[in-house]
C-alpha cells in the first residue's frame, strides 16, 4: 500500500479571477480570489486554509 493510497481527495481549484467581481465566500461571506461567475463552492483564502486543516489526513 503506497502513501497515495490513504488520500484520495480531488484538489482541482477553481482558476483565480483577473479582477471584480469576486465570488463570497460560502462560509463567511468574505470576497474570494475566484471569479463571481464560478459554479460551485468557493472559499476565501482564510476559510480555505481552515478547510485544509479540518480535512487533511492524519497518518
Amino acid at each position: 500500500m503506497s502513501e497515495d493510497d490513504y488520500c484520495l481527495t480531488d484538489a482541482t481549484r477553481p482558476s483565480k479571477a483577473d479582477g471584480p467581481p469576486y465570488a463570497d465566500c460560502v462560509l463567511c461571506r468574505k470576497p474570494t480570489e475566484y471569479p463571481e461567475s464560478y459554479k460551485g463552492i468557493t472559499l476565501c483564502p482564510v476559510c480555505e486554509w481552515q478547510e485544509a486543516q479540518r480535512t487533511a489526513c492524519s497518518g
